[in-house]
């Protein structure tokens, strides 16, 4: 279907971490179905994917009504080993009449090792929005250690985004998102690494402060998925429309339930103007 018949003004654009380390059950992936019906973005940047067979069944659940769902997934490299989590995907669900194309991985961002995540890269045109959208899965882990491992990557990130905004810091517009495993305020390195407030805008940091998208055992939470936005001439994202979907309170589930039979992560999910072109 082209994308000009795509018959809305503005778009929904999320992002969500599907915690494949639980056990993955066809009542799991329903339920993450059921709860992506909820979200009703056009297109999701989804984490943690398990294999191909786990994307594909989720788009039919949801194609199964008036709205067709496509994505797009390229593998990680395979990883052995039952503690190890680096065969874990990234890739984008996405309604039918959006434009995704251009996939692959970053190379380097993985810092070439395989029980690292490499960022996922893809074209998006959605309407006259047009964008280069990066999925990440940053390494996880609070000491020091951790951190100087999230340096390396981001800084391959965001040195990727400085050659292809180019010396004007122009176009193409960039859509950043996925488990950075960074919060706000303490992995300040990171953020610095990743674009600082230079190159990207991070979005979840300002409009989100206070709030959390990442459920632990104990009930407590942290703020460790992002969404940020290319800063300069990248004037599509509608301000304040960040906002964390709380899916676990839609699905009627309390917060125990909702990470053990859901997702350890809420989704993020903000709004952006498809009437122009790319400035």
């Amino acid at each position: 279907m082209p994308t000009n018949t795509f018959a809305k003004t503005t778009a929904s654009i999320g992002a969500w971490n599907l915690a494949t380390f639980e056990p993955l059950s066809p009542k799991r992936i329903k339920l993450q179905a059921k709860g992506l019906r909820l979200l009703d973005a056009e297109l999701v940047t989804l984490v943690e994917i398990k294999n191909e067979a786990h994307i594909r069944d989720i788009a039919n659940h949801l194609s199964k009504g008036e709205v067709k769902f496509n994505y797009s997934l390229i593998e990680q490299n395979p990883v052995g080993g039952s503690t190890n989590h680096g065969s874990m995907h990234i890739g984008v669900l996405y309604k039918e009449g959006i434009e995704v194309g251009n996939a692959e991985l970053m190379e380097g961002s993985d810092l070439n090792k395989h029980k690292h995540r490499k960022a996922f890269l893809c074209d998006v045109e959605i309407g006259k929005f047009s964008f280069k959208l990066i999925g990440v899965h940053l390494k996880s882990g609070r000491d020091f250690n951790n951190q100087k491992i999230r340096d390396r990557q981001c800084k391959v990130i965001g040195d990727y985004i400085k050659n292809l905004r180019g010396t004007d810091d122009r176009n193409p517009d960039v859509l950043l998102m996925g488990d950075f495993n960074m919060i706000p305020g303490q992995d300040i390195s990171n953020f610095h690494f990743l674009g600082g407030d230079d190159i990207m805008n991070f979005v979840s940091s300002w409009d989100l402060q206070e709030r959390f998208s990442h459920i632990l055992p104990s009930g407590r939470e942290n703020l460790l998925d992002g969404f940020a936005i290319s800063k300069n001439f990248s004037t599509e994202y509608i301000k304040g429309s960040l906002r964390l979907f709380p899916m676990h309170w839609t699905m009627g589930m309390g917060q125990a339930k909702y990470r053990k039979d859901v997702s350890d992560h809420l989704p993020f999910v903000a709004n952006f103007d498809i009437t122009r072109s790319r400035d």
